[in-house]
């Protein structure tokens, strides 16, 4: 036997053991939170990840934290004048400027850019119905807000000098909601801007919807989905697109049974023509999707690992939402977003919970 071949053999066993001992371990036992102090009781549904530095994260009480170290250290801090303010959208541009927004009414925006010291209001409405879901930008200057239905038609918002004034769109380019039909604002992750003015809304309660739009928003066509639906607390209450114009990812079901595990999640390859359900699904209802490229050199590829956070505990997929396993039981995450760099999941959730995760285990 020669020296090359049992070389060759010596390889192989290794690489074998290797490959057996990484399928043997959990994911669980492959990643690891590390949580992070906020030393406050707030619940958090706001996370923007604005670059590898700025990191922001609002809710509940009128709650804001920053951080400017990619995590590291936050600072937390009350807007004054909006303490009973539930802050559940929230997008940052940088370290100093960023927009949030209230769920409820009076629906307030107000933006900062000295990075929280101060904010302005910069739109406010008082109707009973208003109620603001969520929020993104397609650039630096020009974004949408949007909102559950005001007078049978979705509560739509554009801005085109970064968040400084926002104008309504006329009803005309409003999406028409049914009755008992809304988004959630349950991790700002029901909306999506992405390429040359696409924009993507999910909605849910008694039909599951999408909403798309080729034009910034004023007009758009529906788009039935097999999401369940039938009560207020069932529907669509996430969407990630990756960027792409045709392959979507859903996930929500029915927060009032979390362990459901039924229509709870769908993607689609051809802009939902066609919804496909996973082959194993996530372990009940989930609020926030988010995903991070991996490169496969060998076949030239890309594949993506997509997580999924919940009440009850976090999941993981590494074959973009076709199979799910379990990640995570931690319970009580509301958000989870990528770093910039795509080596960090940042967490954030109830009672002040903040955490971050490295993504290559």
């Amino acid at each position: 036997m020669s020296i090359y071949y049992v070389n060759c053999l010596m390889h192989r066993l290794v690489l074998l053991f290797f490959l057996l001992l990484i399928s043997a371990m959990s994911y669980g036992q492959m990643y690891s939170l590390q949580y992070l102090e906020t030393k406050t009781d707030a619940s958090f549904r706001g996370l923007s990840v604005a670059d590898e530095h700025a990191i922001w994260v609002s809710g509940s009480k009128g709650w804001v934290g920053r951080s400017v170290n990619g995590g590291k250290d936050w600072r937390f801090s009350k807007v004054s004048g909006y303490e009973n303010c539930d802050f559940r959208s929230l997008y940052a541009f940088d370290s100093s400027n960023a927009i949030i927004a209230n769920a409820g009414s009076p629906a307030y925006i107000l933006r900062t850019n000295d990075g929280g010291a101060s904010w302005k209001q910069v739109y406010t409405n008082t109707d009973s119905a208003a109620f603001i879901d969520g929020v993104d930008f397609w650039n630096g200057e020009e974004g949408l807000i949007h909102g559950d239905p005001v007078n049978g038609h979705m509560l739509l918002l554009y801005t085109r000098d970064g968040g400084w004034s926002w104008e309504e769109r006329k009803e005309r380019s409003r999406p028409e909601m049914g009755q008992g039909e809304a988004s959630f604002a349950a991790s700002g992750t029901s909306i999506s801007c992405f390429g040359e003015g696409m924009v993507i809304i999910v909605q849910g309660g008694r039909t599951s919807k999408v909403f798309l739009s080729g034009n910034r928003g004023k007009r758009w066509r529906s788009i039935p989905t097999p999401m369940l639906g039938g009560s207020e607390s069932t529907g669509i209450y996430s969407i990630i697109t990756g960027g792409s114009a045709k392959h979507w990812l859903i996930a929500g079901g029915d927060y009032t049974r979390d362990t459901l595990k039924t229509d709870n999640f769908f993607y689609t390859h051809n802009k939902g023509k066609k919804w496909l359900a996973p082959q194993n699904t996530t372990r009940g209802y989930r609020e926030c999707l988010a995903q991070i490229d991996s490169e496969r050199p060998a076949k030239k590829s890309r594949t993506r690992t997509t997580f999924a956070v919940g009440p009850s505990g976090i999941d993981i997929s590494i074959d973009d939402g076709v199979n799910w396993k379990a990640l995570s039981d931690d319970k009580g995450f509301h958000v989870i977003k990528a770093s910039k760099d795509q080596n960090w999941m940042f967490l954030a959730g109830s009672n002040g919970k903040l955490a971050r995760m490295k993504t290559i285990p």
